[in-house]
């Protein structure tokens, strides 16, 4: 844990609730990663409409997608408090 991110925590009455800084930091990763999965999606589409596609490379590329949404969902529910409904 970085120094801020522990004061941080020390400092706020409830240990689940984000700074500023950190969730400007997770917006920052969360575009990073929501452009990465766009410029996935793309390649994967370019690779499709070849004569030839090569299936491993797709294959590869949508496992890497896969992984990316995995990633994006975890940031997003870190951003977003939990909700008793």
């Amino acid at each position: 844990m970085e120094k801020g991110a522990f004061f941080c925590y020390m400092r706020t009455p409830n240990p689940d609730s984000l700074c500023m800084n950190e969730q400007e930091k997770l917006q920052e990763f969360l575009a990073t990663l929501k452009a990465e999965h766009r410029d996935l999606d793309d390649a994967i589409s370019a690779l499709s409409q070849r004569p030839v596609p090569d299936m491993i490379q797709i294959q590869r590329l949508k496992k890497r997608k896969l992984v990316l949404r995995d990633e994006i969902i975890r940031t997003e529910s870190r951003l977003l408090p939990d909700i008793i409904a």
